[in-house]
């Protein structure tokens, strides 16, 4: 049985919402895309939030879970995601470093956040089903490497993961998780 599998089977007809938390590069993207595909879901990525420059503060990026720009996940998407009309969500692309477009959500299908910090605890218990995904240290950083470049995986290694980290252990993300999933394979795909 895969990953998708296991977890496809966890699903039932109250699941409506499932958030999946975890270390960069670890697959998060990868198997809620799977996901989708299979329920005809809905994704809301956490990288739509991504935190704004004039937002990144030494104060902010110190809070544990900071680095996310919480207060609009909060605003545009945890009124509506219960609810069952069409709602949208403005998409900031860090590429051009502004906002570009918006996603549309339907909360009548499954819907599925993935992304660092969407297990935070000061959305509450929004989801019905926590995933976590783990993935080797070393494998880590060849995915970023592959990923992002050599430049940008010491940003990751010396910046983005520790705070990933920090959030983690201060709010036992992992531990809490309903499931743990751990990534092993270099080409992305999840573990059978």
């Amino acid at each position: 049985m895969t990953a998708v599998d296991e977890i496809l089977a966890l699903i039932n007809p109250d699941t409506r919402i499932i958030a999946i938390d975890g270390r960069s590069a670890s697959g998060k993207t990868t198997l809620a895309s799977k996901l989708a595909a299979e329920t005809g879901g809905t994704v809301i990525h956490m990288d739509d939030f991504f935190l704004p420059p004039e937002m990144r503060t030494t104060e902010r990026l110190a809070e544990k879970g900071g680095n996310v720009h919480y207060e609009r996940f909060m605003e545009e998407v945890l009124p509506f995601i219960r609810g069952t009309m069409t709602f949208s969500y403005r998409r900031f692309d860090c590429s051009v470093m502004d906002y570009d477009g918006s996603v549309t959500v339907d909360p009548s299908s499954l819907v599925i956040v993935e992304g660092a910090y969407s297990l935070s605890p000061r959305f509450g218990k929004y989801y019905d089903l926590s995933l976590f995904m783990t993935v080797d240290e070393g494998l880590q950083i060849e995915r970023i490497i592959k990923r992002n470049g050599y430049d940008k995986a010491h940003v990751f290694k010396t910046k983005w993961i520790p705070l990933e980290e920090s959030y983690f252990s201060a709010f036992s993300i992992e531990e809490n998780a309903d499931r743990i999933i751990c990534c092993q394979e270099e080409d992305g795909s999840i573990p059978s």
